[in-house]
């Protein structure tokens, strides 16, 4: 099986732009989080990679809209998070199917 060589030159090129995109997201973040702010963000990045992109595209946006002046602390972080939960809040709801559990009873 013969690899395409324009192929492969398409996919250099996408992880290239990936990477370059990786590289300008981190450094905008690193300018306009405060190392606390910074440290919270990654623990919310490892812990819920969805909530955590949600949250650096938030940002990245604030900043490069211009409505955040000067560095974000943590307390604001967290204010921000708030909002994005209470947007995101999920209802989640429970049904037991008491039927199929008195089919499965250990008393045999």
């Amino acid at each position: 099986m013969e690899i395409d060589p324009q192929q492969l030159q398409m996919k250099q090129a996408q992880q290239q732009e990936q990477q370059e995109r990786e590289t300008t997201k981190k450094s905008i973040i690193g300018q306009v989080l405060s190392q606390e702010a910074a440290a919270r963000l990654n623990t919310i990045c490892l812990a819920k990679p969805d909530k955590g992109k949600q949250l650096e595209a938030f940002i990245i946006n604030l900043a490069t809209s211009g409505r955040l002046m000067g560095k974000m602390s943590e307390p604001e972080l967290i204010s921000i998070v708030e909002q994005l939960n209470k947007q995101t809040s999920k209802n989640t709801k429970v049904k037991f199917d008491r039927r199929r559990a008195a089919l499965d009873s250990d008393s045999d």
